[in-house]
Parts: C-alpha cells; sequence; structure tokens
C-alpha cells in the first residue's frame, strides 16, 4: 500500500506506529510527531472530504480519521495524564504524600450525603449543623456546594468530620459524582415512609463507582407510616445489608427534623471510618486538594471553596486552582471567620484568585507566582482547544451544503451563565444529555461564572444564541443591548424549571410529526352517473362525520381498493353541503375516480400534527 501524496509530495506511512496527541489538537501538532508539513495534512484531509486548517483544533474523530489514512494509531492523552504531566514538567507530583509512614497523621473522614430529592439531605445537614439553610434554598433544592466541618465525640474523644453539601436532584448528576471522588464516606438518606427511590439507586451506584464505604441514615422514622425495616430489606437487593442482618453497613434511624439520633450517626461515620479506611496525609508538605465551590463575589472577587487533602495551606501561600492562579489573601472557615491555616481534610473560602476556578479541579501550592501562573495558562490554554474542537460539528464536503439546505440540522445555541461553577457546570451537563430525537442539536458556546455582560450579548447577537441566567442578571448595558439587538436572555432559579423550558424549546424545532385521525365512514347503497360530475355515490353515513376536501380510501370487503383520494363534493338531495354527520343520507363525489361499486365504504381522514411526547 502506497503512502498518501498530496501534490507530488509523499507523505510517512506509520507502519501501526503510535502517536499520543491531546484533546483539541491541530494538524500542525499532528504534523509535529509524525515530521510532516501541516499543509500537506491539510490536503489529505480535503481528500477525505474534510475542511480543516492547520491550526484549528479537531475533534478527536477527525484526528483518528487522519492517523487511520496514513496507518498511525492515534492515542488521545486524557487531560488527568495531560494534567500529571505538565506538572511532572515542573517537578510537581500531584497526589502523592511526601515522606515516609513517620510523615503521615490521622486526618478528619471528609462526607457526602447523598439520596432521593425531599427525603431530607439538606434538613440532615441543617440538623448536623444547627443552622438554617433550608430558608434560603429556592424550591427547596440545594443550589450550591459547600463543605462544612463539625466535631463529635467518640469514646470519650472528640473527633473532627467534614461534610461535602452535594445537591441531590438528579440534574446535578456530574456534580454529584465529583463529589463522591473526594469523599470518603457517603451517608445515604432514604426516607422510612418512602423507601428506596430510584435517585437513591442513582445515589448508590455513584458511592459505589467511587468506592467509598456507605451509611445508611433511614430518616422521617416521626412520619407517619414509616418502616425502617422495609428499608433495610429493599437495600438489601443493592447489596446493602445492615450489621443486625450479618451485613457489614451500619443503618441508624434517625429523624433530621426533631434532630433526633443525629449524635449516633456522626458515630457510625466515625467508626466505619476507623473500620474500613485508613485516613491519613502529611500535614508538613506544601498544600493539594480540590475546589468545590467557586464564584464571584462583588466585593471580594473570584472565591473558591478549597478542601484540603494533603499539606496545610496558609495565607501567603501561592496557589493554582484549575485554571485560575493567585496568592492566597485571606481564608474563612464555614462560619465565616479569618483562619491562617488549613490542614488535611479541613474546607475553607480562599480569596486571591485572578479568576473563577470550576468545581472539582484540582489545586496545589507552589514556590513561586510565574510557575502559577505558567501552569494556569497551559491549562486554560488545552480547555480551549478542547472546546474549539468541540464547537464544530463534523459534516463531509460532499453533504454539508445537502444538509443545511434540507434543514436536516437544526442547532440551538445556548450560552450559560450563573453565581458558581458547580451550578453552571450541572445545568450545562443536564442540558447536553436532553435526548429529543437526532433532528436537533444543542451547544453551548460559552458557559461562565458572573453576571450576563456586554460581550455574552454580543457572542449570542453573532450565533444565534439564548442566554441562560441561573441566579444572575444582565449587568450594565447588557440588557439594554439585548433588547435593542432581539436576543432572548431567560433567568431562572431553579434549575429544572430551566431545564423543562430548553426541553420545550428543542421539541418546538423538530419538524411536526404527523397522524392520521380517522372522521368517518359512509357505506355506498346507489350509484348516480352524471356526465358532468363521474359517477356518484349515494351513501348512508355509518359512523363519525364525512367532511367535504377531507382525504379517503375506498375499502371493498375490508380490503382498500384506492388510497389518498378527496371528498370533492357532497350533496343533501338538491343542496351543496360542507359536512353529513353520522345517520344521514347524500351524495358523494370523489372527483375524478369512479371505480366505486354498492356496499363500498368510503373511510375518511385528516393528517393532524401529533404532540411530541
Amino acid at each position: 500500500m502506497q503512502a498518501p501524496s498530496v501534490g507530488g509530495v509523499m507523505l510517512p506511512r506509520g507502519n501501526g506506529q503510535s502517536v499520543r496527541l491531546s484533546r483539541g489538537a491541530s494538524l500542525t501538532d499532528f504534523a509535529e510527531k509524525i515530521g510532516a508539513n501541516p499543509a500537506s495534512l491539510v490536503g489529505v484531509m480535503m481528500n477525505l472530504g474534510e475542511m480543516v486548517t492547520a491550526t484549528q483544533s479537531v475533534s478527536d474523530e477527525t484526528l483518528k480519521l487522519l492517523a487511520d489514512e496514513m496507518n498511525f494509531i492515534l492515542e488521545i492523552v486524557s487531560p488527568e495524564e495531560e494534567d500529571r504531566e505538565l506538572l511532572e514538567s515542573f517537578d510537581i507530583e500531584f497526589g502523592e504524600d511526601e515522606g515516609g509512614e513517620e510523615s503521615l497523621v490521622a486526618r478528619p473522614p471528609v462526607v457526602t450525603v447523598m439520596g432521593h430529592v425531599d427525603h431530607g439531605k439538606t434538613r440532615l445537614l441543617d440538623a448536623i449543623r444547627k443552622t438554617n439553610v433550608v430558608a434560603g434554598e429556592a424550591g427547596g433544592i440545594t443550589q450550591h456546594i459547600g463543605a462544612y466541618q463539625v466535631t463529635t465525640e467518640v469514646n470519650e474523644e472528640e473527633r473532627k468530620i467534614t461534610f461535602i453539601d452535594t445537591p441531590g436532584h438528579e440534574a446535578f448528576t456530574a456534580m454529584r459524582a465529583r463529589g463522591a471522588k473526594s469523599t470518603d464516606i457517603a451517608i445515604l438518606v432514604v426516607a422510612a415512609n418512602d423507601g428506596v427511590m430510584p435517585q437513591t439507586i442513582e445515589a448508590l451506584n455513584h458511592a459505589k463507582a467511587a468506592d467509598v464505604p456507605i451509611v445508611v441514615a433511614v430518616n422521617k422514622i416521626d412520619v407517619e407510616g414509616a418502616d425502617p425495616t422495609k428499608v433495610r430489606g429493599q437495600l438489601t437487593e443493592f447489596g446493602l445489608v445492615a450489621e443486625e442482618y450479618g451485613g457489614d453497613t451500619m443503618f441508624v434511624d434517625i429523624s433530621a427534623k426533631q434532630g433526633l439520633n443525629i449524635e449516633s450517626l456522626l458515630e457510625a461515620v466515625v467508626l466505619t471510618a476507623d473500620a474500613s479506611l485508613d485516613l491519613r496525609a502529611n500535614p508538613e508538605q506544601d498544600a493539594q486538594g480540590i475546589a468545590i465551590e467557586s464564584h464571584l463575589d462583588r466585593g471580594r472577587g473570584a472565591v473558591a471553596t478549597v478542601l484540603v487533602q494533603r499539606g496545610t495551606l496558609r495565607v501567603g501561600d501561592t496557589m493554582v486552582v484549575g485554571d485560575a492562579y493567585g496568592r492566597v489573601r485571606a481564608m474563612l472557615d464555614d462560619k465565616g471567620e479569618n483562619v491562617e491555616e488549613a490542614g488535611p481534610s479541613t474546607p475553607v473560602l480562599v480569596l486571591g484568585l485572578t479568576n473563577v476556578p470550576g468545581a472539582g479541579d484540582n489545586f496545589l501550592v507552589v514556590d513561586e507566582d510565574r510557575t502559577a501562573r505558567q501552569i494556569a495558562e497551559k491549562r486554560a490554554a488545552r480547555e480551549r482547544n478542547v472546546r474549539f474542537a468541540r464547537k464544530g460539528v463534523r459534516f463531509s464536503l460532499e453533504n454539508l451544503d445537502e444538509a443545511l439546505k434540507a434543514g436536516l440540522v437544526q442547532e440551538l445555541n445556548l450560552i450559560i451563565k450563573g453565581d458558581a461553577s458547580g451550578s453552571v457546570e450541572a445545568l450545562e451537563s443536564s442540558l447536553l444529555q436532553l435526548d429529543v430525537g437526532e433532528e436537533v442539536d444543542i451547544r453551548v458556546l460559552h458557559r461562565g461564572v458572573g453576571a450576563v455582560t456586554e460581550s455574552d450579548i454580543d457572542l449570542a447577537t453573532g450565533s444565534d444564541a439564548i442566554v441562560i441566567g441561573f441566579n444572575v442578571r444582565a449587568a450594565g448595558r447588557a440588557q439594554q443591548m439585548a433588547e435593542r439587538e432581539g436576543v432572548d436572555v431567560r433567568y431562572y432559579s431553579v434549575i429544572y424549571q430551566a431545564i423543562e423550558e430548553i426541553e420545550a424549546a428543542l421539541k418546538g424545532m423538530l419538524k411536526p410529526e404527523y397522524e392520521e385521525v380517522e372522521l368517518g365512514t359512509a357505506e355506498i347503497r346507489e350509484i348516480f352517473r352524471s356526465s358532468k360530475l363521474g359517477n356518484i355515490a349515494g351513501v348512508l353515513v355509518r359512523s363519525g362525520e364525512v367532511k367535504r376536501n377531507t382525504k379517503a380510501r375506498l375499502l371493498r370487503d375490508g380490503k382498500v381498493i384506492a388510497e389518498n383520494l378527496t371528498i370533492s363534493g357532497l350533496r343533501r338531495f338538491k343542496d351543496d353541503v360542507t359536512e353529513i354527520r353520522e345517520g344521514f343520507e347524500g351524495g358523494i363525489n370523489l372527483g375524478n375516480f369512479n371505480d366505486i361499486k354498492i356496499d363500498d365504504v368510503i373511510a375518511t381522514y385528516e393528517m393532524r400534527e401529533k404532540p411530541r411526547g
């Protein structure tokens, strides 16, 4: 097999050789790896029916197409691996405790509360923290991710537990999964009166996927119809067997509303951690951990809640969080008080970052501001390339024009702005999972934290996008600009309201589907012949009603003889009429169709638009 040739230039053949590329790489990146001219790779892509420039970020599929053509094996480097390689280039090891066993000290367990919506997750955290979060939440749903540390007494010893408060509705699957990854133990809240529900199973699967031990809190034991035993039985089917049934899962019956058995639940968490986990970290090294939540604060700029996983974070440290960096100006604990340092398993709010990082981004402390800036810039460039690669929908040159002309491809473009990165990410994830058939695509052109700005409206104007503001409004002149340009800006404070409305809009973009609706049937009793109109059927309407200008088919002995006929004339005695109802007689003319016999049945119908379910 010959090597591909473009314009007489022979290109290298891979002969099964591997090429490693990062997500969102360009043809220039590919050319560098194989020692080819980028322009010649553009030519190869044109031969394959793809229009791609040399410096454009392209999708994994496009890179694979090119690699296959040139007999190379393509390896796409995962974002985690790429990040590890980036940090290694700065001699930084992420995710490892430095020093030997003697450097490690015990740390508090990090706990995520999961479960079905309305089963009392927020009220449980409320009871644990003795504060009232529920009152401030729209629709009673947790809208932000926070983290809190509490103290309990076990065997006359004070023990700390850190809680990550992740939203509970299914829309937050992405965040909840991420929450579980930074978690040591999951508390599964199940209402004693409802039992196991779909989201209970979903939460359980997330915890199992993250390989974390589970403590079950059977809530609402004070409610009528509560049956904690039934909950234990139901969860046995999913592999959670209570200790009293010979299993190894601790079940605690509680009432978050009454504050019953909360201490017992905390004790169960500590005992589970002691029994099945080795929770230790080195507090002396440079701090590393994960961003749980972040938002833009009007007075304080970009702020992020971070969970320290190893090392100790101090005021004045230079840190990198995802593609944000900065020097820690101040740190606040979960009670809003200033702290100077935070050790392993401690959540703190950090001030001093250049921009808002994403929920789930890892953070690390570095020696110099310059190093932090370089790492952040490289991460930002990588993310930008991935987004550009994702943005374009792939078509070959042959069918692109036809697809656009035929309207086969329709897209709903969105720009999402919110008050916190976790919520924005969850909303984007949920919207991209909407499935309303293959005819309509959804594209998130931009997402970000903060108010809707003029640049958002500019982008929306140029791309016919809808702007979604989640717990934020348009800032300054952006609202007037949106009105002037006719940009649709929608504001939401509850996440599923946004999902429902966008789903309805998507369904509205679908081509209408029609279904046949039977209107009436008429039996032919006599046939009248007219030199002007041809054969006229004398009929008795057996069911429904027969209307003029509707579609009809002719049945003889139950078989369809003719389709797609039209009721072109209707008469009652000597009068022209528009319809004849059941039980009445009349005359029907089927236009040019004359092959009718006595006892034939004329069935009339119309095509109605079918509502999208």
